[in-house]
This record gives C-alpha cells, sequence and structure tokens, in this order.
C-alpha cells in the first residue's frame, strides 16, 4: 500500500468539499489502484488528506491523467499558498485501518529516529489495544523517506476518545509503549472534528459531525508524484 499525505491551509471548505465530491462521482470512476482516503479540517483552517493507493506506480498514473490536472487546477485555488505533500511506500493500516464510520479522527505527526524498529512495534498484534481503547476502530499509519510519520486514528466519537485518553494502559505493555514513543521528535496534533471519507468499497464517502458535507476524494495534483510543491500516538496526548 502507498499513501500520501496532501496538507495546506484553507481558505474555502465549502468549495473544497464540493469539489472533492465531483472528483469522488466522476474522475475518481477511473482512477486504477485508489482505495480510499481520510480528509478534514482542522479549527486552525489546515486541511489534511491521507489517502491510500494500492501502489506509488498506481497513484503516479492518476497524476498524468489530463482530466485530474484540470481539476487539481481548480482544487489548488481553495488552499492558502501551497499544498505540502508526503509520498509514503513505507505505509500500514491497523485495526479496521481508515475507518469510514469514525465520527472523530486525531492525526499524529512527527519524526522518528528508527522508523524501522517504529513499524515493527506498530505491526504487533493489537488485541491489548482493543481492549484497553474500543473506541479506536483503526488507523494509518504512512512514513515519509526521510522518517516523517503520519498516523491517523479513527474514533467512534471524539467524546469517546478524550474518556479513553485519560485510561492508563496496563504494564509490561505501557513500558514498552513509553519507551517507543521516547523516539518521536517534532510531535504535532491535528484534530479533525467533523472528517470525512470515501473508499473504493463503498464507492461513495460519507460525512459526519457537524458539517453535513456529504463525501470527498482528494488523490494529488496532475504532475509527478516525485515533484513535491515545497520544497503520543494512539492512547494518549500526553
Amino acid at each position: 500500500m502507498f499513501i500520501q499525505i496532501i496538507q495546506g491551509r484553507c481558505r474555502d471548505a465549502d468549495e473544497m468539499h464540493r469539489l472533492s465530491d465531483e472528483w469522488r462521482e466522476t474522475i475518481g470512476t477511473q482512477a486504477e489502484g485508489w482505495l480510499g482516503g481520510t480528509y478534514g479540517i482542522t479549527d486552525d483552517n489546515e486541511f489534511v488528506a491521507v489517502v491510500r493507493f494500492e501502489s506509488r506506480e498506481a497513484a503516479a498514473r492518476n497524476s498524468t491523467r489530463p482530466e485530474q490536472g484540470e481539476w487539481w487546477s481548480r482544487m489548488e485555488q481553495c488552499f492558502d499558498g501551497e499544498a505540502s505533500f508526503h509520498d509514503c511506500d513505507n505505509s500500514l493500516m491497523f485495526l479496521d485501518g481508515g475507518s469510514d464510520d469514525a465520527g472523530f479522527v486525531q492525526v499524529i505527526q512527527g519524526r522518528l529516529e528508527d522508523p524501522d524498529r517504529f513499524r515493527h512495534f506498530m505491526e504487533q498484534p493489537m488485541d491489548m489495544l482493543h481492549e484497553a481503547r474500543p473506541e479506536i476502530i483503526g488507523g494509518t499509519i504512512a512514513i515519509d523517506e526521510d522518517g516523517w510519520f503520519t498516523e491517523t486514528i479513527s474514533f467512534r466519537s471524539e467524546a469517546e476518545a478524550r474518556k479513553g485518553e485519560q485510561m492508563e494502559m496496563p504494564d509490561p505493555q505501557r513500558t514498552e509503549f513509553e519507551q517507543e514513543m521516547a523516539q518521536v521528535r517534532d510531535m504535532r496534533y491535528l484534530d479533525l472534528h467533523s472528517p470525512w471519507f470515501a473508499s473504493r468499497m463503498s464507492g461513495a464517502g460519507s460525512g459526519s459531525g457537524g458539517s453535513g458535507s456529504g463525501s470527498g476524494m482528494m488523490p494529488g495534483r496532475g504532475t509527478s508524484m516525485g515533484e513535491r510543491p515545497m520544497g503520543h500516538g494512539p492512547l494518549s496526548r500526553g
């Protein structure tokens, strides 16, 4: 699986939703290898899209389609400044992955000192996490070549997430978890109170929360995937 992270300051949320719906209903029907995505806008108007493809090659093919380029030329007008892109071959899902049923999504980003060790840790069985935090539906992890990572955690609701983050993880798992999180630098949290989703399986997206904005997709700009315009984990905020 390949994940592309798209972020930027949003200046027209309504048009961004409208264009997302348009993509799903038109261009998305022919987007070979697209699996789905999680999208949202933070309280301070930062847009985040976590888009899943079968492979980097599938994402690149979609990016070079002329209709994709025309669509992106309109979508990028919804940003205040340039959007940033992170292309991540090193990616995985945990529990039920990027669920379309979430009422709240938390995005965690930071830089890893040892990406391989972090991935190995996150690939372990999640039975303990599921038992300790049943409100967590699942999530995705995407790690860039330079160690920058983006983790999405999907919750049934924000109220349940806030209640759950006050709970202590039992030992010895807590010690192992804290040791792993100690390697993360420059950590930041982005709360998506009204996320929206789209997936190949459902053929449509779903809005949640107060936005009432339907569904969407945002699979990247119409240029080469290699060109970038920019030059404590799932249990507690710490």
